[in-house]
């Protein structure tokens, strides 16, 4: 308790402010100025779900840990990209979360699929669980990867929210792939020619980040109106980046060991431990990982048509080669998408140098 709360204090203290700048901060594609619009900054971080170490929650799998203390911090992470998902898709990107009032019941709907229990969807448990049945033992450390299929493979059973979740391999989405789960989830018309599916776009990346355009890339991410941040951090210190100022990457940290919680005696959740209401952190583009996740949220077919026009865009940019690109096809050579356990030879992961989960990760860096 005592190593909790001088990590959430430490964090409060250290990260009390943003810098006093003229550039300006971009919150999963919303555009702030220090200066005049710092409330609604941190109201926009605030109301993030925000998803750190539990302890004393029902035992894994009836005999296992009650508590992810120091191994899971890149399931949580999954679940902040994937919560973030559920937000676009049942509240709306401008939905904001303020304590003490009362929310809708479809924000209760999308907090019930995270809580540490065995029925919930996207729970701890069904996380830990579901990688059991793909090699991974419990209390094993998962890479941005692993955590992007397990949590696919859930999403099967999210009939409420009706994800279409794609992960692109080797760096490359495939059209297709997308066509395919426009036509195998509810679709709901809006307008003519438009419709409400749901598409959860999630690319395991390795990215080079010696070159100063990585970082421009990854900052192009982050303005995107589709943007669901990115996964990925330290080594062995997985965080959720939401943002950016000058850089510097704004995230949310798992570290952070918190009491599980349960409905009280009116069967209300208690919610505010869900909500990180200290200023976020931040740390340079130089520390973060190659091996990353970047996330993309498309509740409409026109949503889907703007990103692919903005990826499109990015190949442009100094220059540079793409983070990834679009086919319209799945290419012969590609690897089978539902396969966890992928091994790159050891030519790939000598040259990779990566720290994340390199056994179970099969994409190539990016020399950008």
């Amino acid at each position: 308790l005592f190593l909790a709360t001088l990590t959430y204090d430490t964090l409060r203290f250290e990260y009390e402010d943003f810098p006093e700048t003229k550039e300006p901060v971009w919150i999963l594609g919303r555009k702030y100025s220090v200066f005049t619009e710092k409330e609604e900054i941190l109201l926009d971080v605030t109301s993030r779900l925000w998803f750190t170490y539990r302890k004393n929650f029902p035992a894994i799998g009836g005999t296992g840990p009650t508590s992810d203390t120091g191994w899971g911090c890149m399931l949580r992470c999954g679940q902040m990209i994937f919560a973030q998902a559920l937000v676009c898709r049942h509240l709306g990107r401008e939905w904001r979360w303020i304590k003490g009032k009362r929310q809708v019941d479809n924000y209760f709907s999308v907090l019930n699929a995270f809580i540490d229990k065995k029925d919930s969807y996207y729970s701890i448990h069904q996380i830990a669980q579901m990688g059991v049945g793909e090699g991974k033992s419990i209390g094993q450390w998962y890479g941005p990867n692993t955590v992007a299929q397990v949590l696919k493979k859930l999403a099967t059973f999210d009939t409420w929210s009706s994800l279409a979740v794609h992960i692109a391999m080797d760096n490359t989405v495939v059209m297709e792939e997308i066509s395919k789960y426009h036509t195998e989830v509810e679709v709901v018309p809006v307008f003519p020619s438009l419709y409400i599916f749901g598409c959860l776009l999630l690319l395991p990346l390795a990215v080079s980040l010696s070159v100063s355009c990585a970082f421009l890339l990854l900052q192009h991410c982050f303005m995107m109106p589709q943007s669901l941040g990115v996964i990925g951090g330290k080594p062995n210190s997985a965080h959720y980046f939401i943002g950016y100022v000058g850089e510097e990457l704004i995230y949310l940290d798992p570290h952070t060991t918190q009491p599980a919680v349960e409905p009280n005696e009116r069967g209300c959740l208690p919610d505010e431990s869900f909500h990180c209401q200290h200023p976020p952190c931040r740390m340079s583009i130089a520390e973060l990982d190659p091996s990353i996740a970047v996330g993309f949220f498309c509740n409409t077919e026109e949503d889907f048509n703007d990103w692919c026009q903005q990826i499109r865009k990015l190949s442009l940019v100094r220059g540079a080669l793409p983070m990834f690109e679009l086919v319209e096809r799945q290419p012969s050579h590609f690897s089978n998408p539902d396969v966890l356990n992928l091994t790159p030879d050891s030519s790939d992961a000598d040259r990779l140098e990566r720290f994340f989960d390199s056994e179970d990760e099969d994409f190539e860096i990016l020399t950008l």
